[in-house]
């Protein structure tokens, strides 16, 4: 893997669209953390999906969005409640092919420019399942139609590689790098890899870096099925850059079946040494727990509509 010569920026700005949590309650800002007040009856929406805004900051200003959740509900009244302005969006990020990130792109694209490029894994758009023969349970997991995009008029990059986006201001993460033992993916989830019936791969998962003067890496994660360890050994490994700021997103550790997987993560986690680490999505409310009592000077609790000040 050759090293991204990734540009340092002044400033990093990441608003939470979508996200599992809503508190009206937790409205203490500071300086990393903006979290809005608004009188009643106006309040944030939350779902089971996620989705980030990404403003970049140095001479210039770029923004970014990544995924947009499952109904476009919760990310546009968001938006709305925040008076951000999606038509200044200059490209959509997909994090992988799930249904919580992708499945609002109907109703989110009419509001961003027309044309707009959109980055993803080409696998994004493998059929896929859960299926538990044993449980006799099976069900479909809609991927994101690519057919409706075009006619949309998107432009769709299929990447596999790393990529960069804003003359080097964002790094779209390629495929993941898997080198941990504990993070193996999701037990159940299948895809249909020529003409079969597999275990997915998850091929398509990935994340986004950005690096901010003096500080290091910001790491924002979609579900992290590829794993938020070898997400972040990934980014790490792809800019050149040991230090990281912050590491943000979906570590997908929910569950019975991921339990397991909790402590090594933190326990890896922990070596990695980030100033801020915010569990949001798929992280689950056991693994949240345990990274804020580890981890209680970085932890930070997300709540949907949030803003991270990175500088």
């Amino acid at each position: 893997m050759n090293s991204v010569n990734l540009r340092e920026l002044e400033r990093v700005e990441v608003t939470v669209l979508v996200d599992n949590y809503t508190d009206l309650l937790l409205i203490q800002s500071t300086p990393v953390v903006k979290r809005p007040a608004f009188p009643p009856p106006n309040a944030f929406l939350a779902e089971h999906g996620f989705s980030c805004l990404i403003k970049t900051v140095d001479v210039e200003e770029h923004l970014f969005l990544m995924d947009v959740g499952i109904s476009g509900i919760c990310l546009l009244h968001n938006a709305d409640l925040l008076r951000i302005d999606l038509g200044k969006v200059e490209a959509l990020i997909l994090s992988h092919g799930h249904f919580d990130h992708c499945w609002a792109l109907r109703e989110i694209l009419p509001k961003l420019p027309k044309g707009i490029p959109i980055v993803l894994h080409p696998d994004a758009f493998l059929p896929r399942r859960i299926n538990f023969p044993a449980l006799k349970i099976q069900f479909p997991l809609p991927s994101p139609d690519e057919n409706m995009l075009r006619d949309a008029g998107v432009e769709i990059r299929k990447i596999r590689e790393d990529s960069i986006l804003a003359s080097s201001r964002v790094l779209v993460l390629g495929e993941i790098d898997r080198i941990t033992e504990f993070e193996t993916g999701m037990a159940g989830a299948e895809a249909e890899i020529n003409g079969q019936w597999v275990k997915d791969p998850f091929s398509d998962d990935r994340g986004v870096a950005l690096k901010i003067k003096n500080k290091g890496l910001v790491v924002i994660s979609g579900c992290s099925h590829a794993g938020i360890i070898n997400t972040v050994k990934h980014a790490q490994k792809a800019t050149g850059t040991p230090g990281v700021h912050a590491v943000l997103g979906g570590f997908h550790l929910t569950g019975p079946m991921m339990e397991p997987v909790i402590g090594p993560t933190i326990g890896e986690m922990k070596k990695i040494g980030p100033d801020h680490i915010i569990p949001t999505h798929c992280t689950g409310w056991r693994a949240i727990n345990q990274f804020a009592k580890e981890m209680p000077e970085q932890f930070i609790l997300n709540t949907v509509g949030t803003t991270y000040i990175f500088e």
